[in-house]
């Protein structure tokens, strides 16, 4: 597409690779010359954290922010008591008001680290959909909102048509979840002057019905703006890993083991990665992602740096990058990895190396430690461990052991006490 914008962020969001799709790039585009527009995404309290999957739609909050704009988070306190059923292969497990309560101040401390919130014309705005979700009455939400959605529309959208055409059963709870996400932007609309919903390109469908009830009930012109699905370019979902998800909140990842998630990016990723998850500039993106050879290496570490920067503060990724230094290059232990402690009790008379593997994180089942260590795959302090069968006393575990699963991931075992 050749467009030329004026606007500060569309400019950004396009010279990055933000963009995939706009409901109308160049209203949108006069729309933000104007500063201090409003702009949402929503984020379902499924989980205690975000993950890295979130953080493409997080940056593009803060570049909204700091192009003069005021970014609009939105927490689904309603919304996540029904939950989003788009492109999922069966209904998400239903959670209690306490744990949607308990998950979003989780998420909350998160966005801190990305926005500034408070009062003035361009800082962001913490809301909760469940305030005016909650009270709905429910005829009154289908006289008035239900009479504007179709369902034959409804059912053509690729999020609802592709769980019916594998027969995989949709309840009639996850079928009303596009239309109170449609009612949110409205909301927003009136309440706040929002005039654009970003997201990923997954939530095109649920974008669009926002923006036609708006139209339809206020009479206000309102935008869309979706974002890639990001994959890495060996074809994985962006934000997982073999240990699972890539959380940003720091009591369930380590900021070490986010920086290491970072550092081990595909070379080939480098640069993309760099222009949208970091601030650094265009060129200089280019120029780190175009090395080759171990020069590609020193690129990571500064994406890792960067990354781990923005969400773990600044020490967290020196402290990350020193504890990676001591582990490579010189064969230590480093502070900073992660650490099994284990009491003398839970020892007893001895302890399998396969245990180990699998309570330090390295591997998610006994077999799988198995596999690993018959693979070459596992070392004990840095010598290969061949063994299975292996088992250690508290004597052999009196000073820290180092247990490594291929080059890149380490944990401590140690005694506690």
């Amino acid at each position: 597409m050749t467009y030329h914008p004026k606007s500060d962020f569309i400019a950004i969001m396009m010279e990055r690779g933000f963009l995939a799709d706009c409901t109308d790039y160049q209203g949108l585009d006069e729309a933000l010359l104007v500063p201090g527009q409003p702009a949402y995404i929503g984020y379902d309290a499924t989980a205690a954290s975000l993950h890295v999957g979130h953080l493409l739609n997080i940056m593009m909050l803060r570049w909204f922010q700091k192009c003069g704009h005021k970014p609009l988070t939105l927490m689904g306190g309603g919304t996540t008591k029904v939950g989003d059923p788009s492109f999922r292969s069966e209904e998400r497990p239903l959670l209690s008001p306490q744990q949607i309560d308990d998950n979003i101040a989780q998420i909350k401390q998160v966005f801190a680290k990305y926005l500034t919130y408070g009062d003035g014309p361009s800082d962001a705005l913490m809301l909760n959909n469940s305030e005016w979700l909650d009270s709905l009455n429910y005829l009154d939400f289908l006289r008035d909102i239900g009479r504007h959605f179709s369902i034959n529309r409804m059912l053509s959208f690729e999020s609802v048509k592709s769980r019916l055409d594998r027969e995989q059963s949709l309840s009639f709870l996850e079928f009303n979840y596009m239309i109170l996400q449609a009612y949110d932007f409205l909301e927003l609309n009136r309440r706040y002057g929002c005039i654009l919903q970003m997201g990923g390109s997954d939530q095109w469908g649920n974008i669009v019905n926002g923006i036609d009830l708006t139209r339809r009930v206020l009479d206000h012109e309102i935008f869309g703006l979706t974002s890639p699905l990001l994959a890495t370019s060996d074809g994985r979902k962006m934000g997982k890993s073999q240990g699972g998800a890539i959380w940003l909140n720091a009591d369930m990842l380590s900021p070490y083991a986010f920086w290491q998630f970072w550092r081990n990016t595909t070379d080939a990723d480098v640069g993309r990665f760099l222009k949208l998850y970091t601030e650094m500039p265009i060129a200089e993106c280019d120029r780190l992602g175009a090395l080759a050879g171990s020069e590609i290496n020193d690129a990571k570490i500064v994406l890792a740096n960067a990354v781990t920067t923005l969400c773990h503060g600044a020490e967290a990724a020196a402290a990350a990058e020193a504890t990676a230094r001591e582990v490579f290059e010189k064969g230590g232990i480093g502070d900073d990895l992660p650490t099994l402690d284990l009491s003398a009790d839970e020892i007893g008379a001895g302890i399998s190396i396969v245990q180990l593997i699998v309570r330090s994180g390295l591997a998610k089942t006994g077999k799988e430690a198995k596999r690993l260590i018959a693979e070459n795959g596992a070392r004990l302090d840095d010598a290969p461990l061949t063994d299975a069968g292996l088992m250690l006393d508290a004597a052999a575990l009196a000073s820290p052991v180092k247990l490594s699963a291929g080059k890149k991931r380490h944990a401590l075992v140690k005694l506690a006490g």
